[in-house]
């Protein structure tokens, strides 16, 4: 169904940084300590979780989740960029570039999902606190999480399956770093205005509908942590939520820089640069907002890691 034979490509080229040959070296080192940096925050928090006691509640599950899903969004890119720079072969394969749009899209949407699920948790918790174990128990916290695992595969198996059921005749360069749809689809042969437009508005709806749905339930949160007498319980409901509406904001930011820019005239370059935002700059801040800006996972780090390496000063 993907097979090179419905096209004359067998292999596309991906042209990457290739257009910054001075600077190849500097983008290895500086990507490569930012992918090293996210994987070991993200193994840290889910190591911190499965540790500490005090995290095993559906917040923090949601959590683990989405640092799982972060870590194998990145292993679907960064991996093959880090090769890139060092190579001059940029050759991918037809199949290989289905499939790592498959999983990048999967694991993008599916980081999504989980972001919405979170903020649903939040307004549980902090609009309905007396039902929060009845609706946030471990079967519905299981069902959310997977949910968001299926939507993701659905929204990644959709964009892939329309992107490489086009016929491409030629040239085969692909003006990215990664086997992104809008450079894909200038390669296209034929009719494609069908499926540009269709897989645009499927991956907008989608980001869209997540956004608009999480922008509810701060407005629920907002109205009910401004009904809370005191100042400090005030601040302590809001703080709850700090760390998941900056990541909220630094996703959503990054993600509309990518799909909801406006038309302008082609800089290869400058889409290649602004990629860079939502697939190594937007995984690479999440570990460290969420480690700093939640009290509860903070204290638990210092206490799992911090005090194994210091005993003595803690």
């Amino acid at each position: 169904m993907l097979g090179p034979n419905h096209t004359a490509v067998s292999e596309f080229i991906l042209v990457g940084f290739s257009t910054f040959p001075r600077l190849q070296l500097m983008f290895f080192v500086l990507f490569l300590l930012m992918y090293l940096f996210t994987l070991l925050g993200n193994l840290l928090i889910m190591l911190t979780i499965r540790s500490e006691r005090s995290l095993h509640t559906p917040m923090y599950f949601f959590l683990c989740a989405l640092s799982i899903s972060e870590i194998f969004y990145t292993f679907a890119i960064i991996p093959r960029l880090l090769t890139d720079l060092l190579s001059t072969q940029h050759a991918i394969s037809f199949l290989g570039c289905a499939n790592q749009m498959f999983f990048s899209f999967t694991f993008g949407f599916t980081h999504s999902f989980l972001l919405t699920v979170m903020g649903y948790d939040r307004y549980v918790a902090i609009c309905h606190p007396l039902r929060y174990n009845v609706l946030m128990n471990s079967q519905g916290c299981a069902w959310l999480v997977a949910s968001s695992w299926l939507g993701g595969m659905v929204m990644g198996l959709v964009v892939t399956l329309a992107i490489f059921h086009l016929h491409f005749c030629g040239p085969n360069e692909i003006h990215h770093f990664a086997c992104h749809v809008p450079p894909l689809v200038k390669l296209a042969c034929g009719d494609i205005w069908a499926v540009a437009m269709g897989v645009g508005m499927v991956c907008i709806t989608a980001l869209l509908g997540c956004f608009l749905l999480i922008l509810i339930s701060y407005a629920f949160i907002v109205a009910a942590i401004l009904r809370i007498p005191s100042a400090e319980g005030r601040h302590k409901a809001f703080s709850t939520c700090a760390s998941h509406l900056t990541v909220v904001a630094v996703h959503y930011g990054f993600a509309s820089v990518i799909y909801l820019k406006p038309k302008a005239p082609e800089s290869l370059e400058g889409d290649t640069l602004m990629g860079i935002t939502y697939t190594i700059l937007t995984p690479f801040l999440s570990p460290i907002i969420f480690s700093l800006r939640n009290k509860e996972l903070k204290n638990a780090l210092n206490k799992v890691f911090l005090s194994n390496l210091f005993p003595q000063k803690l």
